[in-house]
């Protein structure tokens, strides 16, 4: 096909829509356009440095804008052997051909634009939703229904439906994950039920223990009252045979063997009643039956007293028992001087009881700087052994002479082992508590430290944890016995308005109370030197001391 046939094939497209219209002019023809001259002019000539492309803008009288671009077509090899014609020879490749002129409204193109524009915009939002209703089903029935599945599988086991197992079949990692959950669940269900089996036994045991505590109570309730009974009964007589033994002890018809028989029946009497006083005044402390009576008192003065009640079994060891007077005197005290007393007499009897002869016994006394004070027993006895001193304070528990070897004690001392718990809750009950030092083979240091002014403890209050008094000790935390005395010139102390209490205190009889007072007719005729002068006795080695005394302080030993 020749040019010409091509451009009247071109011209009868006059218009490509969006207000574009195309022309094409050969070199040959005569343009009716000077713009159109002009531009055939300029691509011979090469006017602008070989530029195939022309184009402006253009206004209108109507005030339309109108784009016109020109473009040079040039003749190519390709063109020349495609396009055998008439005129075909008389071109060279690269001569000017013809010129092709486009035409195109703005406003026209602008509006098409726009056009095109929404669409586009449209057919984003359409694509968008399209995706997100897509991944919308993907997630919901993919992912979102397996979760919800273990969700709702979750909320019944809650409820306590243990039988209940996640049913997911996705062939993915969700499939796995239930299987996972229902092994979980089969373990639960397991050891739940391990555990409503123990919670049974549990319960069971719980009853017995209930059963077992009431049996405790009603046990101790039994023991309460036997001691209480016990002590009428005993003390009764043991009151009568005091009193008849001081009588006979009086009289002037004896015979050397007849006034030890007779001294050997005030003796054993005496052990007696300071066994049964030890056991009372336990029951009493563990009832919360026994009470204080604080009264003002002097320590020195007290602590002469008993030295000098224990120098002759000290003697008779020929232990050396010492005071050792404190550099500031301590202050008046207002604390229950009988117990006080009694606590002072069980540690000394127990320290001259395990101090060998030969050894010595200290006595020690100090102010506090806190308001209260401190007395210290320290002997160089046998010792308590390391694994044995938390232990020491408990009833009816001795140490031994060997570590682990306790029957040992019990055969070469005798006693039933109720002093050192005594000497604890005593101090407890006057509002302090006592510690312990010792070296197994080297001695022991008791330090009792007490209020000045007598405070009782609240029971159910657990004991704080206290500084280290002097001399290094230890708190004691648990307790043990070792046998101690109680004075045989103590009485209980506070009696109560119930009946028990009334037993427990009532250890006399008319025939007793005569009998009594004869033997204290008889004891009060013997000398017995105050406690200054038993210490001072003791250091110049004098023994002249009552030999009723030392008997019945060994013997209750």
């Amino acid at each position: 096909m020749d040019f010409s046939a091509f451009r009247s094939r071109l011209e009868d497209v006059p218009e490509l829509g969006i207000g574009v219209k195309w022309s094409l002019i050969g070199v040959d023809d005569t343009p009716g356009d000077d713009e159109i001259y002009e531009a055939l002019a300029r691509f011979r000539s090469g006017a602008d440095n070989g530029a195939d492309e022309l184009w402006h803008m253009e206004d209108t009288d109507d005030g339309e804008r109108f784009l016109k671009y020109y473009a040079a077509v040039r003749a190519r090899n390709s063109c020349l052997q495609c396009h055998d014609g008439a005129n075909a020879a008389k071109y060279e490749a690269g001569n000017l051909v013809a010129l092709a002129s486009v035409t195109a409204s703005m406003e026209s193109l602008v509006g098409q634009l726009s056009r095109n524009r929404a669409i586009l915009l449209a057919s984003a939002i359409v694509t968008t939703f399209i995706a997100m209703l897509v991944a919308y089903i993907i997630v919901r029935y993919i992912i979102v229904k397996p979760v919800l599945h273990l969700k709702d599988v979750s909320d019944e086991i809650a409820r306590g439906n243990l039988n209940l197992r996640a049913d997911i079949n996705t062939g993915d990692e969700f499939e796995e994950l239930s299987h996972a959950f229902n092994r979980m669940l089969r373990h639960m269900t397991t050891v739940n039920d391990e555990l409503r089996s123990l919670n049974d036994s549990l319960d069971a045991k719980v009853d017995e223990l209930a059963q077992a505590n009431m049996e405790l109570f009603n046990s101790n309730a039994l023991k309460d009252d036997f001691l209480a009974t016990m002590s009428h009964e005993l003390r009764t007589p043991l009151n009568s045979i005091l009193g008849f033994s001081d009588v006979l002890a009086s009289a002037a018809n004896l015979d050397d063997r007849q006034k030890r028989y007779v001294e050997n029946i005030r003796t054993s009497g005496r052990n007696l009643m300071v066994q049964i006083n030890d056991l009372l005044d336990l029951a009493k402390i563990e009832s919360g039956q026994m009470k204080i009576q604080p009264v003002p008192m002097n320590l020195q003065d007290l602590i002469e007293n008993q030295v000098g009640q224990i120098m002759p079994l000290a003697d008779q060891k020929n232990i050396d028992l010492r005071m050792r007077p404190p550099d500031r005197p301590v202050s008046d005290l207002f604390q229950d001087a009988a117990k006080l007393r009694q606590i002072l007499t069980n540690l000394l009897s127990n320290a001259v009881k395990f101090t060998p002869e030969g050894g010595r016994v200290r006595v020690h006394w100090r102010q506090c700087d806190d308001d209260s004070f401190e007395v210290s027993v320290e002997d160089t006895g046998i010792g308590i052994p390391l694994q044995e001193q938390d232990q020491i304070f408990e009833k009816f528990r001795q140490g031994s002479t060997a570590p682990g070897d306790r029957d040992h004690v019990k055969r070469e001392y005798e006693g039933t082992g109720l002093g050192l718990s005594i000497v604890r809750e005593l101090s407890r009950l006057l509002g302090g508590d006592v510690f312990l030092e010792s070296e197994f083979g080297k001695g022991s240091l008791f330090v009792v430290r007490l209020p000045q002014v007598a405070r009782k403890r609240i029971p159910s209050e657990a004991a704080p944890a206290e500084p280290r008094p002097a001399g290094g000790l230890g708190r004691i935390t648990s307790v043990d016995l070792m046998n101690t005395r109680r004075p045989d010139h103590e009485e209980p102390q506070a009696k109560t308005d119930s009946e028990k209490q009334s037993k427990l205190d009532s250890d006399t009889d008319p025939v007793a109370e005569n009998l009594s007072a004869a033997g204290t007719r008889k004891g009060s005729e013997e000398p017995q030197r105050p406690g200054a002068e038993h210490s001072a006795g003791h250091q110049d080695g004098g023994r002249n001391h009552d030999t009723s005394t030392q008997q019945t302080i060994q013997g209750s030993s």
